[in-house]
């Protein structure tokens, strides 16, 4: 017998926070990805990092990143 979403949905957010993250993790990776996507992806971060490191680029902090992407949309 399978259970309501509505029932499981419940039952998930009782859990706590830790093991909902752990969860997440865990269903998103079951998702059917494509080899392809996740080969591109892979090797995007590989480039960003590799620019990172030879200080072709320069990292700023995530929240003046969000800063500066909330003050272009006003």
């Amino acid at each position: 017998m399978t259970m309501p979403i509505e029932a499981l949905e419940a039952e998930v957010l009782g859990l706590p926070s830790a093991e909902r993250s752990r969860l997440l993790d865990r269903l998103i990776a079951s998702l059917d990805t494509d080899p392809t996507v996740e080969d591109a992806w892979m090797r995007e971060a590989k480039r960003r990092d590799e620019e990172i490191e030879s200080g072709t680029v320069q990292a700023i902090p995530g929240d003046v990143a969000l800063a500066r992407l909330r003050a272009g949309l006003d």
